[in-house]
């Protein structure tokens, strides 16, 4: 079974994301695979300097993710550009990483794609389910703030890129709340897994 895992900045999808492998799922990182397929001196490391100027490496030759950040968290044109660069090399490396996993995975087992924009890219159709990890937008803000040490703006500013959290909840299949403690968050996680491996394991019979 092949599910897909997303939610909001700042909403905890990372946590439910090693919730899910603890519990013995296999996890397919997006933002991993985008982080390698930008490393200095690939292609698509190339073509984002030659698109947005030397002033977004760092003094080793890599981005520097937080500037690229500011520049296209407030313009929705170039973040459009940064993501059909990225985008193409990193459904590439995915899908490979899916062939790999469907071969190595028993056959019970859950595959879950880790994508902060799988409803936005239009992948529902390449997964079973979509897992939301959900919190209000306030809790959204107050959480980015923090661990990012932003002002309200600029933390706005980024909650704002993406698509609001309440759109993303209607597309979800499977609604995960992280808006109170992390034993709910865990509990509810788990008892997710559980009702995918049932699931997975009926698909057989």
């Amino acid at each position: 079974m092949i599910v897909g895992l997303t939610g909001g900045i700042a909403t905890g999808k990372s946590t439910v994301s090693a919730i899910f492998k603890d519990a013995g799922a296999v996890i397919i990182d997006a933002d991993r695979i985008a982080h390698d397929a930008v490393k200095k001196g690939t292609a698509a490391w190339q073509e984002i300097v030659d698109h947005f100027g030397q002033s977004i490496l760092q003094p080793d030759g890599e981005l520097d993710r937080d500037r690229l950040g500011d520049i296209v968290f407030n313009d929705q044109q170039k973040k459009q550009q940064l993501n059909s660069i990225v985008h193409p090399a990193v459904f590439k490396n995915m899908a490979e990483q899916v062939e790999q996993a469907t071969e190595d995975t028993p056959v019970d087992g859950v595959i879950i794609l880790d994508v902060p924009l799988l409803i936005e890219a239009g992948m529902q159709n390449m997964v079973s389910d979509v897992i939301l990890v959900y919190t209000s937008k306030e809790i959204q803000l107050k959480r980015l703030m923090k661990r990012n040490s932003l002002s309200e703006t600029d933390a706005m500013a980024r909650i704002r890129s993406q698509m609001p959290i309440e759109e993303k909840k209607k597309e979800a299949d499977i609604i995960i709340d992280n808006s109170f403690s992390i034993d709910k968050t865990k509990e509810r996680t788990l008892e997710v897994y559980r009702n995918l491996k049932k699931k997975s394991a009926n698909q057989l019979l």
